[in-house]
Order: C-alpha cells, then structure tokens, then sequence
C-alpha cells in the first residue's frame, strides 16, 4: 500500500488513494502507531466522488472515524493537485460533513496555503458546567462536536489530565473534542487542543474554527475580521462572518511518501 505522510501544523496524517477498505478502523490504528506503525494522528482515504472533485474519509490514531478535519481537508487539496487528480487551484471535496470548497495558493506548481470555507458553525449549548475549578465551556459544531472553554492562560494547563476527562463525560455521548483559549486580543487567540480519538495534538483546523466562533459569540473578537489562532504547532486564520460562516486558511505539507506491507 503506498502513501503520503503529511502534516498540516504538526497535525499529521497518512493520505491513502483509494476507496475505505474493510478493517479500515484497526488498519489505521496500526498505521498510525508511532512505535510499531508509521506514526500519524489519522489516516486519509482520497477517492473519486460524484458529487465533488474528489472525496474524503478520515481514520483517527485509535481507529475511530471523524466526520471533517480542518488540518487534513488542507493536505487533501494539496495532494489532489500535485498528484495531479485534481489540477485547478479552486476544488470541492466531499467529507461526512458535507461539500467544502477549497482554495488553493500555488506557486512554482507547489501548493504553498489552502483557504477552506469550513460551512456554518452552531452553537449547541452556549454554557456547559465542568468541574469546580474551570470555567463552564461552549459546546459548538462545526460538523464535529467541540467544546471550548475559555481560559486567562492556557500554556501550563495538563491537557493529559483534563483532556480525557472531559473527553469520556457522559453528557458527551460520541466524545467531544476539547479546546482550551486564551484571548491574547481582538484579532489573536492562542489555543491548546485534546482531540478525541488523537490525545494532545500540535493542531486541530476545525478546534481553531469553533474557537474562533466561540470567541465571537462571546463579544471578544470581531466578526467579519481575520482571527489568528496560534497553536502549538503553528497559526491558522480564521474569519467567522456575522451569520457564523467560517473560513479558514493555512499550511500543507508533504513529509515523505512510501510504501507499506499489509
């Protein structure tokens, strides 16, 4: 089977062309094992789609299926165009979130940034009480569920602690993933993120979409401006307009491609 490591701000995957196969869940797991595998936080199956111009399914490191991801919607673009599957710097790709459109800016035949329209974030529950000594988070879609919990400082927080916790609440019955936000001021943010299925990413694309979004609902950004959410692994751009559409723009990268035996 070959494939493509690649990472968008440290969030790493293994892109695979090709339809899902059976036993997709414990493959990607093995895949992305870190010790015993090739090491990636989720596996990427590219496909041809009716609907679009090319389809994607997303495997996280435990085997579990997420519907969208922000990081590797932006590695998909790329690598549909420098494959040469898909050769136009504007493309729809097709997730279990729906339809996106993506942007591409080239240069020299290279993909240096994609600009995704990420669709229209709802706020599910705008106060949701956690433990004694946090503050209540924001639980919002953005085609996967998020909760976002605002915070004075968030660079010494135990994510490894409060991260699974949060993760495994009853209240959440399919998991949530969790984002911890500093407002820094109007037009920055800095985020920290536990994914689920992944633990302590370096990134989340569409964590930093419903972080953004949360800081709006909250009056601490303005809507309709560019967001800079800065993460562990790097910054992303955000814009949420005043109906809550959501934009989002940042790096590619492809590491090494290979081959691996099943």
């Amino acid at each position: 089977m070959r494939f493509t490591k690649m990472q968008g701000l440290g969030n790493d995957f293994l892109l695979i062309h090709g339809p899902v196969p059976e036993g997709a869940a414990p493959l990607s797991a093995t895949l992305c094992d870190r010790h015993f595998g090739i090491g990636a936080d989720g596996v990427i199956f590219v496909s041809p789609s009716r609907v679009a111009d090319g389809s994607m399914r997303i495997f996280n490191a435990d085997g579990s299926e997420a519907r969208m991801c922000g990081n590797g919607i932006r590695c998909v673009g790329k690598y549909l165009y420098e494959q040469g599957l898909v050769p136009k710097d504007r493309m729809m790709v097709d997730t279990l979130s729906g339809v996106k459109t993506l942007t591409l800016r080239v240069e020299d035949n290279r993909v240096k940034s994609v600009s995704v329209d990420m669709g229209r974030a709802v706020l599910e529950q705008a106060k949701v009480p956690l433990f004694e000594d946090m503050g209540p988070g924001m639980l919002i879609s953005v085609g996967n569920p998020h909760l976002v919990i605002l915070s004075p400082s968030v660079d010494n927080l135990p994510l490894s602690l409060w991260g699974p916790r949060i993760e495994s609440d009853p209240r959440f019955p399919g998991g949530v993933n969790v984002e911890f936000v500093q407002v820094l001021s109007p037009e920055q943010l800095r985020m920290r993120v536990w994914e689920r299925g992944c633990g302590v990413t370096l990134a989340c694309g569409t964590g930093a979409c419903a972080s953004a979004f949360a800081a709006v609902q909250a009056g601490l950004c303005p809507a309709g401006q560019p967001i800079k959410i800065v993460l562990d692994g790097g910054s992303l751009r955000v814009t949420v307009s005043a109906e809550g559409d959501l934009s989002m723009e940042g790096p590619a990268v492809t590491v090494f491609e290979g081959e691996v035996d099943l």
